[in-house]
């Protein structure tokens, strides 16, 4: 689908009564059990909203988070596990519904996405996270915040900082007068291990180019024996410097994947092993600027003198502020190693010191609000603004935000060409303190007052025409209860930080849990979290979740190890069981590409006293995420896991009628979404068969037949799924279970 797919048109349905329209506590199956779920319209819609989350959901987009998950998605599965089976899910997901006194909790809440969702949906929701920041971000997304009082208190701060944080970002130009920079430019460079000559870690010397470089095709190069900025074609392998006349390949650069040459000895060496050797994280050299001129204009420049004694001065100043910034160590892990190979040891390395300064400068005046309410938002809008103002983030380039951020990866990866923006910014900066507050705090905002969902409208060419149809849902914005004593007495939504496993909700008390577990194998959050949380902690104080300086804990259920996630997820899904009243369901949203990731949720899920009762695939939250378009066989969808309490469910002993129930379920959910019009990776087939194994095996007698029967059914699996994604939707042949 083209990221040109836009919003169209606004109905507004809340001139309609629908007194008819509130949903309560029934006993039976849910409409989320129903075979006729509308997963593949869903999915479509969710499409459309991952293209631009933070747009069509700005709520949960305040601040980073990993796996954000689709609003669009989370609704349909909060409706469907709280409407009675036989419910018209699709036209309920366009209607006021109201799920009246009924509760939803979220043992994973990350982003707030299912919290957010049940809320304006006008249930009672629970949400709780392990870390720190995940909670930090949802309490000021789901607070209520005063419009006009956020609204000044940016003023006040932009009437005491902006211009203070501003000079740092001002040029000269050659006419003698002053321009705002947008942009500054920096390389890495390594000393050659042979002479000693610095060596500029370029891989090319185009560093900046279109966003669709086919259809404008003007890019900016650096002269390598000059330094002039050059204008060529973004793939010309010749040109010839404007200023000194010297040839050379704009294409080419002294770094070539994991080695570089010296062009003063010509010396082959390895990069990661000669900075490791340094000792120090690598040196850099500012080589360039993008400036925004009086009239408007945007104009790349090569750095002088004056930009050199401006970052000079910069740093003098850093050194004269006390406390500037948080001094904290990182910490060895998957995520942070990286880094640390490249002798990144502190979170504040990875930021510049004119870019320490401004934030410096910020921090203290966020810190010196006196309303908490006000003080954290801000805090979270600073802590946002972080993931964009580094030496991590690198230039994505005109016609798009020209910040790719630093965890565009979903690691710490080091930029070898990194970019430094204008943290306060301009009217045309991108990832500033000021265009954030914009972008997500107004943005957020605006949703809160007004929520909206995305409605297809059908098919133009390959476009997909939608409208936002407002008057659905309640308000965001809530007077947040602090324990679930509070919550019992009335407030609609309580949030906690802590270890899902052991709460304070009274047993029984929800009606639906409805989450995200983190995968054992995949971006260890924490890890990455600590970049933000040294932050938050530096400006709001040492007490609370931010008492200790990292947010890493021995609880976490994402771990490497298969034996460590199935116990830790266990654990979870055994308080959930005791929370969940009997006719309540477990829904959440999962998937993986390896056999132990399926059978560690079977035996936690089995192990906790959950069998699963419907499984079906989903839109996942990735369309434009870098891990996924570098992955070979890419898994676009997620799978909705339905889970009852065993005691609920009929067990079955299975004696060679296995797949005889496994293949037909897969395949009717392949071809429903392939008669969508969405192509399946066979990563995605793979997802849609292991849930309906593990949905069966979920109902045997004991998990160690349900174990036995998933390890023997390798050859059965694989028979699946090569049937299924080669179109053949025939039951496959061999196989005993």
């Amino acid at each position: 689908m083209a990221k040109t797919n836009s919003v169209q048109g606004r109905l507004d349905l809340r001139s309609v009564n629908h007194a008819d329209d509130v949903l309560t506590s029934f006993v039976g199956p849910c409409a989320l059990e129903d075979d006729n779920f509308p997963f593949e319209t869903i999915s479509d819609v969710a499409e459309i909203e991952s293209w631009r989350k933070e747009i069509n959901r700005p709520i949960y987009h305040i601040h980073k988070w990993w796996a954000q998950r689709l609003g669009t998605v989370f609704r349909a599965i909060t409706l469907g596990a709280l409407a009675p089976s036989g419910t018209d899910i699709l036209s309920a997901f366009y209607r006021p519904v109201r799920l009246k006194d009924l509760t939803v909790f979220d043992p994973f809440m990350g982003s707030g996405t299912t919290i957010g969702e049940a809320a304006k949906l006008g249930a009672r929701a629970i949400g709780r996270d392990i870390n720190p920041v995940a909670h930090f971000l949802v309490r000021n997304a789901l607070a209520f915040h005063d419009r006009e009082a956020v609204l000044q208190t940016f003023r006040d701060i932009e009437r005491d900082v902006a211009d203070q944080i501003r000079a740092n970002y001002k040029t000269v130009l050659p006419d003698g007068s002053e321009a705002d920079v947008l942009y500054y430019f920096w390389v890495k460079q390594v000393d050659c291990p042979e002479c000693a000559s610095e060596v500029d870690l370029f891989s090319s010397r185009v560093f900046a180019k279109h966003a669709y470089p086919s259809r404008y095709p003007d890019a900016k190069a650096i002269c390598p024996d000059c330094g002039e900025v050059n204008s060529v074609r973004y793939d010309a392998d010749k040109a010839t410097c404007l200023s000194c006349k010297s040839e050379f390949n704009p294409l080419s650069g002294p770094a070539k994947g994991q080695k570089a040459t010296c062009q003063s000895c010509d010396h082959k060496f390895p990069i990661a092993k000669t900075i490791r050797e340094r000792n120090s994280p690598p040196a850099h050299r500012l080589y360039a600027k993008l400036v925004l001129t009086a009239d408007g204009k945007k104009v790349y420049a090569p750095a002088n003198d004056d930009d050199h004694e401006s970052f000079a001065r910069a740093a003098k100043a850093l050194e004269a502020r006390p406390n500037a910034y948080p001094v904290v160590g990182i910490e060895p892990g998957y995520n942070t190693n990286q880094a640390l190979g490249y002798n990144y040891r502190y979170w504040h390395e990875m930021f510049n010191a004119r870019q320490l300064l401004c934030l410096s400068i910020l921090a203290d005046r966020i810190r010196a609000i006196d309303e908490p309410v006000m003080r954290e938002l801000f805090t979270c809008l600073f802590s946002g603004a972080l993931e964009f103002n580094n030496l991590f983030t690198s230039y994505k380039g005109e016609g798009t935000g020209a910040v790719r951020h630093m965890f565009a990866h979903h690691i710490l990866k080091p930029e070898r060409v990194p970019l430094e923006a204008n943290v306060w910014g301009t009217r045309k900066s991108s990832g500033s303190f000021m265009t954030m507050f914009e972008g997500r705090i107004r943005r957020a905002l605006d949703y809160a007052d007004d929520p909206f969902e995305l409605r297809l409208q059908g098919a133009i060419g390959e476009k997909k025409k939608t409208e936002k149809v407002y008057g659905l849902s309640e308000p965001l914005g809530f007077d947040l209860a602090e324990d679930f004593s509070a919550f019992k007495k009335g407030k609609r939504v309580y949030l906690s930080c802590g270890d899902s496993s052991v709460t304070d909700i009274e047993e029984g008390s929800v009606d639906a849990i409805i989450t995200d577990p983190p995968f054992f194998d995949n971006v260890h959050y924490s890890q990455l979290a600590d970049f933000f949380h040294v932050w938050q902690r530096h400006i709001l104080g040492e007490v609370g979740t931010r008492s200790t300086n990292t947010t890493r804990s021995p609880a976490e259920v994402q771990n490497a190890d298969v034996s460590a996630f199935t116990e830790r997820l266990g654990s979870v899904w055994a308080e959930c069981y005791r929370v969940l009243s009997d006719e309540g369901v477990l829904a959440f949203t999962y998937h993986h590409s390896r056999s132990e990731g399926w059978s560690s949720v079977l035996q936690a899920l089995m192990e906790a006293g959950f069998g699963i009762s419907a499984a079906f695939p989903i839109k996942a939250e990735m369309s434009v995420a870098m891990p996924k378009h570098q992955a070979k066989e890419p898994i676009d969808l997620d799978i909705v896991v339905v889970c009852r309490k065993r005691s609920a469910l009929k067990k079955h002993n299975w004696n060679g009628d296995l797949w005889g129930t496994i293949h037909p379920k897969a395949a009717s959910q392949v071809a429903r979404l392939r008669d969508s019009g969405r192509k399946l990776s066979r990563n995605d087939v793979r997802i849609i068969v292991m849930a309906q194994l593990i949905r069966q095996l979920s109902r045997s007698h004991t998990l160690e037949a349900a174990l036995a029967l998933l390890e023997g059914s390798n050859s059965e699996i694989e028979a699946s799924i090569h049937s299924l994604h080669s179109g053949n939707e025939n039951k496959p042949t061999g196989g005993k279970a």
